[in-house]
């Protein structure tokens, strides 16, 4: 396959995953109207599970089909750095106000998480690359540290919900004609053609990186991780155009917990070799290092009210968020 025809395949699943992102998104939101979840729980746990299962898919398959866990952790963290570049470009897109000025303050706790979680994984990394310890053991005792973040996170997240907050995320479509088995059959549906593409892509791009001659740790952080972000992407979008920001605000700070705590756990499970931290590029400190600085400044604009707009176009935050996004992919192709 040459290696024209390989960018195409690669772009056809990056279209795929947008287009089945859309019905991931409304059959999710469709279940959470209709079974009575919280709302703005249901933001970051339905909607960014949904749209972070190509990272999920891609995570495994780099690892069970191509032997490359470089591409595995550079997804997740480079999804991370893409998601946080989101926040950005949507801001652009708002133009009533500073976007993170309008969002409540569960948004300021699933930063602080994503901070905690990403923060972690730092923590993973130095161990394993310092010491011996747990070496020989097939899963890292910092995965399972990693998962219990994660999932105190999501109580967390729960119990400080309020109707205020996730009103925004399912309250500007009506659903009373849904069907709640419908929505479960499209949801799964959708899961399973994104899981399929993402498969592909872990292929095609480790095809890629071996026809350029580029490391697998700057594929995944840039070309993969970007195309598997795009779900997020095209979801905070519609969010934005339907006036609810604290769904695209949650949906892409959730995916970034869901990146750490349940992929890069999934992906070290399924590296039977050893923990999954041992072999993975010291690069992605810098990435997952960069994550939390962007993270940081997310929840500065949270906190930070009131504000105006720098320029009708930008804000001070949207102005930073792109500058370290693109930071970072200069590093990462130079040092990667």
């Amino acid at each position: 396959m040459t290696i024209v025809l390989l960018w195409l395949v690669l772009a056809a699943m990056a279209a795929v995953i947008v287009f089945t992102s859309r019905f991931l998104a409304s059959s999710a939101d469709v279940i959470a109207v209709k079974t009575g979840l919280g709302k703005s729980f249901v933001g970051v746990v339905m909607l960014a599970t949904a749209t972070s299962l190509p990272e999920l898919g891609t995570g495994v398959s780099s690892i069970l089909m191509v032997d490359q866990i470089d591409l595995a952790a550079g997804d997740a963290f480079g999804s991370n750095i893409f998601n946080l570049l989101i926040i950005g470009v949507i801001d652009m897109v708002w133009r009533n106000g500073p976007l993170l000025t309008v969002v409540g303050s569960t948004s300021i706790m699933i930063g602080a998480l994503g901070i905690a979680v990403i923060a972690t994984s730092v923590i993973a990394m130095l161990v394993h690359s310092q010491t011996q310890w747990a070496a020989d053991w097939p899963v890292s005792p910092m995965s399972f540290v990693l998962l219990l973040v994660f999932v105190a996170g999501m109580y967390m997240i729960y119990k400080n919900e309020d109707s205020s907050q996730g009103h925004v995320a399912t309250g500007t479509v009506k659903y009373e004609d849904a069907n709640l088995t419908r929505a479960f059959m499209t949801y799964s549906l959708a899961a399973l053609v994104i899981v399929a593409a993402a498969v592909v892509l872990a292929n095609v791009g480790d095809r890629i990186t071996d026809a350029l001659g580029w490391e697998a740790s700057f594929m995944g952080t840039q070309f993969l991780a970007l195309s598997t972000s795009l779900p997020e992407l095209a979801t905070a979008y519609a969010a934005i155009k339907l006036g609810a920001p604290e769904l695209a605000i949650a949906n892409v700070l959730g995916s970034n917990l869901f990146n750490m705590g349940i992929v890069l756990f999934v992906d070290d499970i399924v590296y039977v070799e050893a923990p999954l931290w041992v072999g993975v590029a010291d690069i992605h400190l810098l990435t997952a290092v960069l994550a939390i600085v962007m993270t940081t400044v997310v929840i500065i604009g949270l906190v930070v009210r009131p504000r105006r707009r720098l320029h009708k176009l930008f804000t001070y935050e949207a102005l930073v968020l792109v500058a370290l996004y693109i930071v970072t992919s200069v590093l990462v192709f130079s040092l990667g």
